[in-house]
């Protein structure tokens, strides 16, 4: 008896009650973060191999629900609100399950709360959004399954499901706009210097109000007036350009000009140089 008791407690201290020694997991675990526009998104999932298996219509059979992945369930969170296919997410989190066909998926974002297992069937009430996407084959084989974000822009981004030789996209947006805007009135009740010129920018670049924008770039480069930076007023030149100004546009890119060159930055000395000729003053 003592020996056995001495063989579990030998046995006990090697293997741990926690495994300590690290193995290679089959479907490991991965983690996607991207910012799109001032939203984060995050998805976590596992990633099975093809391991020289047919996978979707047989591993993964056609017209099931399936946890698109391996393990826990994929999980994928939004900081704000999204919209899918018309239907808003709110901020939060989502397991998503796929219904694989040859030639489409449906995919669902589901919010019962639980962090494992799929469900028989789905329950209408946990279901947040649904919509169909097409499949479409490609002409490599992918090993790993992978779920990326791609496709970026200010207010939306592409979600994609690759594996074997299937890829399937899923458009979303965020409402950058929104939140963005709301960022502004509020850093506006008592701005700083880089909320000026962040405000300014954001307002030129996405075809806003461009006289506001100009009231608030021409305070950045007063503000900066002791210490003038080359690249704000290349944005008050651009602002003031746009704002049909040309004749304060050519004065501040002239001064950008001239501070990029001491500066050294080879980039901005070339882009006022084009500036000056668009605007016919070289």
């Amino acid at each position: 008896m003592k020996k056995l008791l001495l063989l579990f407690m030998s046995c006990t201290m090697f293997y741990g009650v926690n495994a300590q020694i690290a193995t290679p997991q089959p479907s490991p675990f991965s983690k996607v973060e991207q910012k799109v526009g001032v939203t984060d998104v995050t998805i976590e999932y596992s990633r099975p191999g093809v391991k020289n298996r047919t996978i979707f219509g047989d591993l993964v059979p056609y017209g099931k629900i399936w946890r698109t992945g391996a393990n826990a369930r994929t999980k994928i969170t939004f900081s704000t609100d999204a919209v899918i296919d018309g239907q808003t997410l709110k901020a939060g989190s989502y397991s998503i399950f796929t219904i694989p066909n040859a030639d489409s998926w449906d995919v669902i974002f589901y919010n019962d709360g639980k962090e494992s297992g799929t469900p028989k069937d789905l329950d209408g009430k946990y279901v947040a959004a649904k919509t169909s996407v097409k499949a479409h084959e490609i002409p490599f084989s992918v090993e790993s399954f992978t779920i990326d974000i791609n496709n970026l822009s200010a207010t939306g981004a592409r979600l994609e499901f690759i594996w074997e030789k299937t890829w399937v996209g899923l458009d979303f947006t965020v409402p950058t706009d929104t939140q963005v805007s709301a960022n502004i009135d509020k850093a506006m009740n008592g701005p700083s210097l880089e909320d000026y010129y962040a405000s300014a920018t954001y307002y030129l670049e996405n075809d806003k109000d461009i006289n506001k924008a100009k009231v608030w770039i021409d305070k950045a480069i007063d503000m900066t007036k002791d210490k003038p930076r080359f690249w704000y007023l290349r944005k008050q030149a651009l602002i003031h350009a746009k704002a049909g100004d040309t004749k304060s546009a050519i004065a501040a890119v002239k001064a950008s000009l001239e501070l990029a060159k001491k500066a050294g930055n080879d980039g901005y000395v070339k882009m006022n140089t084009e500036s000056l000729k668009a605007w016919g003053a070289m």
